[in-house]
């Protein structure tokens, strides 16, 4: 199942490559290629270079590498088809499905997209406009949000009414149901999910609106303060993040995202200065939530009560760092302070929280420690068995070491003493941390078969008329140059191909060439026909009888001929393509 190949590669075809990839780093051009710092890893020089022909990129870095669709399914964490529905939208590509139903799926998820977009519309220009709005505004000014911060992030308002909305947008029934924006009565009428609450409209990573955190107003007699949309086609709790869509490139840039627990506390983050916060939606932190922030960023900083959610989630929180490659750390928050007001008395000290946020572990620790009493021997015992209990759960022995150490320098106890209480609890091998960073790429010769190849990459059909496969004398590059000639499709080879012949295709593809095929192909022909002339001197050992060694002579004699004419400038376009002939028709002196 998926999409029909030919749009794929319509979608290829369409795609300016340099503008999909200069929204997230700058480029320019260098000769005929493009160059700028790398998107995927931290660098101060450039290593990421562009070859908007054929559509490819690869760093030299950290050896990222791929096509338009390849960088989309990165920057934007989707999935194939995500990604080539992604650029097709961009191009105005209209896709067809191998399978009809995958298709239908999609275009009624797309659908309840575009209705939920509509209702996200209406409800903020209710606020923007509404005079029964006029609390809810009251409320926004008071919690310090101007029209500027309303329209950027799309604050709306539900009226307090039975079926608004239901009248305005006047949609089908299954559609009302599916999207999650409301119900239908005991008489088959529609009925709006949200009324008389200020809305904030939660949208996927790729700003596609999902649903809603309804928040009541000061003074109403619901009993429910926050109330999110239901699951539905196109929203799931435990997997959505609020705010994601905006930070995710400040996430992406610091390598760091910070999960909070209301709409205002992201807010809040934002306006301090700090854009890369996210909020869950009613809900504990998942592993489906982990999974999604691990795609963006290797350092997560929990904003809210750390403390709470280790007494019931310390090992999954271990766990999830070990199997996602993650850090967690906990932002050093004054106690009882809510990051969103937080946000407007002190927005230095916000972001400073995040700069003094502390392992998860530590914090725990810390907190053990500070709220035990430390001023007798029955209470520094008790303390010190406190925090040994929370240290015992991480699986990192070295980790745990370090930690038994500090509780016994603060509890005044006897470090093997300590230790042998330690190691009663559970034990586990040292976590295995994974960073994509900078790495050196393999060594390459460089010489006419790596300038011949780059050619046969980049400028086919001047090259390959030149040349042939015999020439190469590498068994790499001559099976990548067979692989270039015997498929159309470059995109196709980088798919199928062995991994080291896929990344030197990658490779060469982005590497600029201040060279004409002619002079390439006459080096090429020249190391080529000196090391026949080699391996004829070479046979002239091996050989007594005078016509063989007079027939190897003649040979060398006519092979230096060759070499002669291919070098010089005058004589190698005629020299070229009979030298071609020669080699596809062996026995026969080229003449």
């Amino acid at each position: 199942m998926g999409i029909v190949d030919e749009d794929i590669a319509r979608v290829r075809d369409s795609t300016d490559i340099v503008a999909v990839i200069s929204t997230y780093t700058q480029l320019r051009r260098v000769g005929r290629r493009f160059t700028g710092l790398c998107p995927f890893h931290t660098e101060k020089s450039p290593s990421f270079s562009v070859n908007s022909e054929q559509g490819l990129y690869y760093c030299f870095g950290c050896q990222a590498k791929g096509d338009a669709i390849t960088f989309v399914r990165e920057q934007e964490q989707l999935d194939f088809v995500g990604a080539v529905e992604w650029l097709a939208n961009k191009a105005g590509v209209i896709l067809r499905y191998t399978d009809a139903n995958e298709g239908e799926d999609r275009k009624r998820k797309n659908r309840l997209h575009d209705l939920l977009g509509d209702a996200v519309d209406w409800y903020h220009n209710r606020l923007m406009t509404a005079p029964d709005a006029g609390a809810a505004r009251s409320y926004l000014r008071q919690r310090g949000y101007d029209a500027d911060i309303v329209k950027a992030y799309r604050i709306g308002y539900a009226p307090d009414g039975w079926d608004h909305l239901a009248k305005a947008l006047k949609v089908s029934d299954k559609d009302w149901i599916d999207s999650g924006l409301g119900r239908l009565n005991n008489r088959g009428g529609k009925y709006d999910f949200f009324r008389d609450r200020v809305l904030f409209p939660i949208f996927d990573a790729q700003d596609r609106a999902m649903g809603f955190g309804g928040r009541v107003l000061p003074g109403s007699d619901d009993p429910a303060k926050y109330r999110n949309s239901a699951d539905s086609g196109v929203y799931h709790k435990s997997r959505v993040l609020y705010g994601l869509n905006w930070a995710k490139t400040g996430v992406v840039e610091a390598d760091e995202v910070i999960v909070c627990e209301g709409y205002t506390d992201v807010i809040g983050y934002a306006q301090a200065g700090v854009p890369r916060a996210v909020a869950t939606c009613g809900t504990a932190l998942t592993e489906d939530h982990v999974k999604l922030l691990s795609r963006f960023a290797r350092r997560v900083v929990l904003s809210f009560d750390a403390d709470a959610a280790g007494q019931n989630a310390a090992a999954r929180f271990y766990e999830w760092e070990k199997k996602h490659s993650l850090d967690v750390k906990v932002a050093d928050l004054p106690d009882g302070v809510d990051p969103g007001d937080l946000a407007r008395s002190d927005p230095e000290r916000l972001a400073k929280a995040i700069e003094g946020a502390k392992p998860f572990l530590a914090f725990r620790v810390e907190r053990a420690l500070s709220g035990g009493d430390l001023s007798t021997a029955e209470g520094r015992a008790r303390t010190a068995e406190s925090a040994l209990a929370m240290v015992a759960e991480h699986p990192d022995t070295l980790v745990r070491d370090q930690y038994a150490m500090t509780i016994a320098s603060r509890c005044r106890l006897e470090p093997d003493l300590v230790r042998s209480i330690l190691a009663q609890g559970p034990k586990a091998n040292i976590v295995n941390r994974r960073e994509r960073v900078a790495v050196r790429p393999r060594r390459r010769r460089e010489g006419p078969e790596l300038e011949a190849l780059k050619l046969a990459v980049q400028q086919a059909e001047e090259m390959n008329p030149l040349i042939t496969t015999e020439l190469f004398g590498d068994d790499l590059h001559a099976m990548t140059h067979h692989l270039l000639v015997t498929n159309d499709s470059i995109h196709e080879l980088i798919e199928t191909a062995e991994p080291d012949i896929a990344d030197l295709i990658q490779q060469l593809a982005v590497e600029d060439s201040p060279n004409e095929p002619e002079d390439v192909a006459a080096q090429l022909w020249a190391h080529y026909l000196e090391r026949q002339i080699s391996e004829r001197q070479a046979e002239m050992t091996t050989f007594t009888g005078s016509e063989d060694l007079r027939a190897i002579n003649d040979d060398v004699i006519w092979f230096r001929e060759q070499v002669e004419e291919v070098r010089d400038p005058e004589r190698r376009a005629a020299a070229l393509p009979r030298l071609l002939g020669w080699l596809n028709q062996p026995g026969e002196e080229a003449v």
